[in-house]
């Protein structure tokens, strides 16, 4: 059995890491921490007083290990809340990654399943760009995963105070190719980039830069702001 994902899957992981775990941070910011409701039909989640327009990410079966991405599920295959993971799907075929692109995984043989469950939720949020996802208990069989599709709610911008801290965790998210996490982050931001053997340097905006230098190893070595940066 499978013990762990795909190459394609990890190069897909790392390019969203830093900016996904910029996404969660802020979601859970405004996200409270208090009992849920969710209409799937609507397509609406409700907590602690705050409404928002969501799809249907996929679900997790602790019992068995097994992961179902919501245009799989048969309650929701063809709703609208099912049409972001369907997106997520396109996705998986046209860049031959198969945890995307096939309805369900089975993550039971994996060292621990429900970490491997939030690593597919948390690529699925990167790939649709979303700012954030959402995991809650349904039940004590049942993880369900919710991604926000709500005009009022934009992705977080770039702070350049927290870049060097974003990209750190973002490369011990999955540990596999540090450059591709600084890529994917500034890529995410819209920030161009200069590329060396061993460094990468962002151009920000109001005349920043930031150069990323990489150790022999590949990981990150420093990150490093210049004000009036070319």
């Amino acid at each position: 059995m499978t013990t762990t994902f795909s190459e394609p899957f990890l190069r897909t992981a790392e390019h969203h890491a830093a900016w996904g775990a910029e996404q969660l941070e802020a979601l859970g910011r405004v996200l409270p921490d208090a009992p849920w409701t969710a209409d799937l039909e609507q397509g609406v989640y409700r907590s602690g007083g705050l409404t928002l327009r969501v799809g249907l990410l996929g679900t997790f079966d602790p019992a068995d290990g097994s992961w179902l991405w919501g245009w799989a599920n048969p309650g929701f295959a063809e709703a609208p809340v099912a049409a972001a993971a369907s997106r997520i799907a396109e996705f998986g075929r046209a860049y031959g990654v198969p945890e995307l692109a096939e309805p369900g995984v089975d993550l039971s043989d994996f060292p621990d399943p429900r970490h491997a469950a939030e690593a597919l939720a948390f690529t699925g949020m990167g790939v649709l760009g979303a700012p954030g996802y959402i995991g809650q208990a349904a039940g004590p069989e049942t993880r369900v995963y919710f991604v926000p599709q709500d005009p009022a709610l934009r992705p977080a911008p770039l702070d350049p105070v927290t870049v060097p801290r974003m990209l750190l965790t973002g490369a011990g998210l999955f540990g596999h190719d540090s450059r591709a996490v600084v890529r994917g982050y500034f890529g995410h931001h819209g920030a161009p980039v200069t590329e060396e053997p061993d460094a990468i340097t962002a151009q920000l905006p109001g005349r920043h830069s930031v150069r990323v230098s990489f150790d022999p190893q590949g990981r990150i070595a420093s990150v490093d702001g210049v004000l009036g940066g070319n």
